[in-house]
């Protein structure tokens, strides 16, 4: 079973920190800095994550994943939604064919 407390407890944490002190914070110094910035830190984790699978190192693969997986979270936060909502949508999808699923989006 997945432990599904943790995206919780990191999602709560993120927003705690929307109004945070930039200089006392990192995710509060992305906050401060904008939408902008979030996007490019989820754009970059994203580009670690192809160039670890490439190399091949199964360990950086899941260092960069983690990283990406955070910056997402915070890309949820600045939009006022929660790790929950994401994991609604996966229960959502759950045993409907991606081909399905993609369709039924049109």
């Amino acid at each position: 079973m997945i432990d599904t407390g943790i995206l919780r407890r990191l999602g709560e944490t993120l927003d705690s920190r929307r109004d945070a002190d930039p200089d006392s914070s990192y995710v509060a110094g992305l906050f401060a800095r904008g939408e902008d910035v979030i996007l490019r830190k989820v754009l970059e984790e994203a580009t670690e994550c192809l160039l670890a699978s490439k190399q091949g190192d199964k360990l950086n693969v899941v260092r960069e994943v983690a990283d990406l997986w955070f910056h997402s979270m915070v890309l949820l936060s600045w939009h006022q939604l929660k790790p929950d909502d994401v994991l609604a949508e996966l229960r959502r999808r759950e045993g409907i064919s991606g081909i399905d699923e993609k369709a039924s989006r049109s």
